[in-house]
């Protein structure tokens, strides 16, 4: 998608949190614009993966435990779901992280957890060295919380290895094909024969008799 577009898309986006959001703290915040590690994200691996910033909130608001305010870069909430996403920065996060710093994002993380959110941290480094390897990791990510339309026009089975596959980011062997869906070896390749006559996965290593398979 050009680049265009997404500056495009990005500004109406931003415009609409804006004037939507009541709360004066994350307004103010917004207001101010997102990080650049943040953004990059943005141009670089969600909007290239998914084509649109539905159901993704910049600069979330929650509650830490000492009934103070927090903010996520990014919180996804397709139907009341939690995925919050965060770039980390190598400086601060890593090379400079102090001892008073590293306690208190371990807190974070702990207490994100406990209220329900599916936390996904990613590397400022990786955004800009590996962008397609971290669209992988988030189709995964949002393959945890929505079914696709051609999920949800297969049978079960099918379905579940399809959204089974998606939440990987690995090749996948029949066995634990097998072992996830509960079924025999034999019924898991006919279901994965199907997939892959569909174009929903592909093989990804083994010639005369597939080894493990990959989501296409």
């Amino acid at each position: 998608m050009s680049a265009l577009r997404f500056e495009q898309k990005f500004e109406e986006w931003m415009e609409d949190n804006i004037s939507n959001e009541k709360n004066h703290r994350r307004r103010e915040i917004l207001e101010r614009g997102l990080g650049h590690g943040t953004i990059e994200f943005l141009r670089l691996v969600w909007f290239p993966t998914v084509g649109n910033f539905d159901q993704l909130y910049p600069e979330w608001e929650v509650r830490d435990f000492n009934n103070g305010y927090r903010y996520l870069d990014l919180a996804y909430m397709p139907g009341g779901a939690k995925g919050g996403i965060e770039i980390q920065g190598f400086g601060p996060h890593a090379r400079d992280l102090d001892v008073r710093r590293f306690k208190d994002l371990c807190w974070r993380h702990s207490l994100l957890a406990l209220d329900g959110w599916t936390f996904l941290p990613i590397a400022y480094l990786s955004i800009k060295d590996e962008p397609q390897r971290c669209q992988q990791l988030i189709l995964a990510f949002i393959g945890k919380f929505i079914s696709t339309d051609v999920e949800s026009q297969l049978p079960w089975l099918e379905a579940e290895a399809v959204r089974f596959a998606r939440r990987l980011i690995r090749p996948i062997t029949p066995l634990e094909f097998a072992n996830h869906l509960r079924i025999s070896d034999r019924h898991t390749r006919r279901i994965l024969h199907k997939l892959v006559d569909l174009q929903i996965i592909t093989v990804a290593s083994g010639k005369e008799r597939a080894r493990s398979y990959k989501i296409k």
